[in-house]
Order: C-alpha cells, then sequence, then structure tokens
C-alpha cells in the first residue's frame, strides 16, 4: 500500500531482457536507506518487488502485462522516474490510499500556466474516467492529486511548484503517457452498487420479518 507521496526521483539505468520479462534498474538514493530484497516500491506509480540491491541501485522484474498497461513499456534508458516506498503502518497518511495496480494510461493533452502552478489536463477511456469527479482523489505515475474538473474525455489537476519540482510531472509535455490509478474507494462503492444479490438477499418487509427484525 502506498500514499502517493513521492519520496524521490531515480533514474533509469538499464532495461533488459530477464526471463520472459524486463529487468529495470534504477539508480537511487533516499529510498535505498532501507530497502531490501522482497520489498514493494513504486515506480511511476506501478507496485513492484525488490529483486537486487546494491548501495546505489536496486532492481525489479516486469511483467509484459505491465509494460502494455503502463507506460515503464515506453521508457528509455536516462529516463527519471518517481519512486514511493511501501507505507509504513506508523507513518502519516499525507496522500490517500494507492495500491500501485495501474489501470491504464492516460494522455497529456493540455498544459497551461496558472501563476506559479500549471493545470495539467489528461485525458482516459471512459471506463476509467467514471471514478473520477472533482475534488476526488487520482494518482498520476505515482503522485496523489486533486482532481480540480472533469471533462468529456479527462480529468484536470492543478500542480504546484514543489510537485513540478520534486516528481517527474514536471517534465510532462503534450502527447505524454501517464499512469492512472483512480481512487479504489469509488471503484469498489461502484462494484457494490452494481452487485446483483440474489432475492433472499434483498432487504424488502418480507426478508427482514423472516431474519426477525421488526419483531417484538
Amino acid at each position: 500500500m502506498f500514499t502517493g507521496i513521492i519520496e524521490e526521483t531515480g533514474t533509469l539505468i538499464a532495461k533488459t531482457p530477464d526471463d520472459g520479462a524486463e529487468r529495470l534498474v534504477i539508480r537511487a538514493q533516499k529510498v535505498l536507506s532501507d530497502l531490501e530484497v522482497g520489498h514493494s516500491i513504486a515506480i511511476n506509480g506501478v507496485c513492484l518487488t525488490v529483486i537486487e540491491r546494491t548501495d546505489d541501485r536496486f532492481s525489479v522484474q516486469v511483467i509484459p502485462e505491465t509494460m502494455e498497461r503502463s507506460n515503464l513499456g515506453a521508457l528509455e534508458q536516462g529516463a527519471a522516474v518517481n519512486l514511493e516506498r511501501a507505507m509504513a503502518a506508523t507513518a502519516r497518511f499525507h496522500g490517500h490510499m494507492v495500491q500501485g495496480h495501474v489501470e491504464t494510461v492516460g494522455i497529456v493533452n493540455n498544459l497551461v500556466m496558472d501563476g506559479a502552478n500549471v493545470r495539467l489536463s489528461v485525458t482516459l477511456d471512459e471506463r476509467w474516467l467514471r471514478y473520477c469527479l472533482p475534488k476526488g482523489s487520482i494518482t498520476l505515475d505515482g503522485v496523489s492529486l486533486t482532481i480540480a474538473d472533469q471533462f468529456t474525455s479527462g480529468i484536470t489537476v492543478a500542480l504546484i511548484p514543489f510537485t513540478l519540482a520534486e516528481t517527474t510531472l514536471g517534465d510532462l509535455q503534450v502527447g505524454d503517457q501517464v499512469n492512472i490509478e483512480t481512487d479504489i474507494m469509488a471503484r469498489y462503492l461502484d462494484r457494490f452498487l452494481e452487485f446483483d444479490l440474489p432475492d433472499e438477499y434483498d432487504v424488502d418487509p418480507v426478508n427482514l420479518q423472516k431474519w426477525g427484525y421488526g419483531e417484538s
């Protein structure tokens, strides 16, 4: 589990085939302070398992489905990536609940300066747009953000100078891909409301009496 608060940006220094998957080698500093083999780490919002580490780098394996579903497949050597270690149970919850399960890739379609801030618009598939609403949470490349506005085919977020400087979002250009993870609470609520319960579980007066409610 993650919070969407990026700890540092690392650098992809190698990307090679590895037993049917891809091995990514990331150079980093801060996250290596207590990172061990077997630990989870989010790279651009994708939860992956550390398979090797040294004093200044760590390696992960990425299966083909993840490479296709996220922007990790498009990364080239030297690319900067957002890094976040798994949330500690004793830590403050500064962002929102993030699983590291990227659902889709969005496309940056507009960047507008708003004073010192940037308003970033991203187009995404309507299948995932249904889980977005103004003032709700969304994760872009692992960064926890608040949706400022919603339009027919996507969402807009406001990026403050700190976020632009401390994450890869400050390097985005129109046409770039960003990993999207929508709010897990919205997805669970949607699933709950659509789930078809058998008739015997309908909450109606007959069933309530059968279950013992309303009896004196």
